[in-house]
């Protein structure tokens, strides 16, 4: 966990930054934990990531265009070097807060990095949980509860929340439920959605979050804005549960089988949504699907007991890519070239 005098710190940063620029991953943690840092501090620009696996040197434009005065990384697992050394060479302060697996502490040395595992007592909590405890804006705990239920995490004012908005969730312990079963899962879907638009789109989407002040206007559609980004949600939902369907059929055909390996193609790429559905659906398979996007493909796991992080060492130790994530969910990308052996190697690991 990050300790007081680290959140102290985040904190501190912030608010000495007149005009921050956020850099957060393309998904509701990522675009929670902006949302949050952004309206405490009523200042600052967003810039979702969609590079994958990690924020790269064709972002560093960014930095002079908006003319920032500090960089947040939120989310990202990987950053890569170039990005790091042109933004060190601007000599603007750089505050990386993730969750994911730690750096060499050789690469994150001139800059300041925050993540709950470095601590004593390790812990992955979300980084919209870690971005609600920097600021404790109460009136914005819906958005870090978006965060970390879309991150599969129940965090502990999830109940008292229940209490007070019984139309919007049913408390539970367990994420999936909350995720697939309630009002604030299908926020959540809407802008998981919103953020696989079109650019022009998703900078319309993110204006609209930072000044909405509650996930109510977003179901009711109460206002064009809300209106627009629901029209769309529904636009791409239509394409998702075709897709979700095809998922289920096969999983259905492969019947006791461990594993659901599945894989489609076109404009969506939303494989990780599809991943989240599908265990859910079938909780005791590893699910596997995979997004063919030209010459590569990426790849969303999901299980409930392995730890997808050494299966992906296992599978990929000699096929080119990149893969990492969580325990129970990781992410990977090979060549349209290598999916075969991809899938066979999972086949082989998995009995």
């Amino acid at each position: 966990m990050l300790s007081q005098k680290e959140l102290l710190k985040i904190r501190t940063l912030l608010e000495a930054s007149q005009n921050p620029l956020f850099f957060f991953d393309n998904d509701v943690d990522g675009l929670s934990s902006f949302l949050q840092l952004a309206r405490f501090l009523g200042r600052g620009k967003g810039v979702v990531i969609k590079s994958y696996p990690g924020l790269d040197e064709k972002y560093v434009r960014k930095i002079s265009e908006l003319k920032c005065d500090s960089i947040f990384i939120l989310d990202k697992p990987i950053v890569s070097p170039e990005f790091l050394d042109a933004a060190k060479q601007l000599a603007l302060p750089i505050v990386w807060i993730d969750h994911h697996g730690l750096q060499d502490p050789e690469f994150v040395k001139d800059i300041h990095y925050f993540n709950p595992l470095k601590s004593s007592k390790p812990s992955s909590e979300p980084v919209s949980y870690w971005c609600y405890q920097v600021t404790r804006k109460k009136e914005d705990e819906w958005l870090a509860l978006l965060g970390c239920i879309a991150d599969y995490y129940v965090p502990a004012f999830a109940k008292e929340f229940a209490k007070g908005n019984p139309e919007l969730l049913s408390y539970s312990e367990e994420p999936a439920r909350l995720l697939f079963e309630s009002k604030m899962g299908k926020v959540i879907k809407i802008l998981e959605f919103s953020l696989k638009d079109k650019t022009s789109n998703v900078i319309k989407m993110m204006k609209f979050m930072q000044r909405v002040s509650s996930p109510h206007t977003i179901l009711n559609q109460d206002g064009k804005d809300a209106e627009f980004i629901y029209s769309r949600f529904e636009r791409i939902n239509r394409k998702y549960e075709k897709l979700l369907e095809r998922a289920k059929e096969a999983g259905r055909e492969e019947g006791s089988a461990r594993v659901l390996f599945f894989s489609y193609g076109g404009d969506l790429s939303i494989s990780a949504n599809l991943s989240n559905e599908l265990l859910y659906n079938f909780p005791k398979k590893l699910i596997v699907v995979g997004y063919l996007n030209g010459v590569r493909v990426n790849i969303s796991l999901r299980d409930g007991k392995l730890d997808l992080r050494k299966l992906l060492d296992d599978v990929m130790h000699d096929i080119p890519g990149n893969h990492g994530g969580h325990e129970h969910a990781c992410g990977a990308t090979v060549s349209a070239s290598d999916l075969e052996k991809f899938r066979e190697r999972v086949f082989d690991e998995v009995k």
